[in-house]
């Protein structure tokens, strides 16, 4: 197995770690709306934090090396489901022509203000 994370990002708060790579796949920790460098949360609004986590899961897969058409598979975890439509446009201009196996799943409040949460499988190069 080998560990992944973002080139000079601060440590995760957690006790995980953001990539792990098993036989060729990628598994993707749940990427959270902070900045990796500094720790702040990524705004207010679920279209900023959403565009701040997708940024984070495209920063993960260059620091192993691959790339959104690499995915698998991402699940999105929301707040509420009535926003499926925003997350649904914004996921779509950010991932262009990549299109993975996808769940959008409301889970109620978050905690720390968060309004998303993703994860996922990727194949690594």
């Amino acid at each position: 197995m080998k560990n992944y994370k973002i080139n000079s990002a601060k440590d995760p708060a957690g006790h995980y770690t953001p990539i792990v790579e098993h036989n060729g796949v990628l598994y993707l920790s749940g990427i959270v709306p902070t900045d990796p460098f500094t720790g702040e949360k990524y705004g207010d609004t679920l279209e900023v934090q959403l565009r701040g986590v997708l940024r984070n899961l495209k920063l993960l897969l260059e620091s192993a090396d691959t790339t959104f058409d690499d995915l698998i598979k991402v699940c999105i975890y929301i707040s509420e489901g009535e926003d499926w439509g925003l997350v649904n446009e914004v996921y779509k201009e950010i991932l262009g022509d990549a299109k993975p196996a996808r769940l959008v799943i409301p889970v109620g409040k978050f905690h720390k203000g968060y309004l998303v949460e993703i994860d996922g499988i990727a194949q690594n190069k």
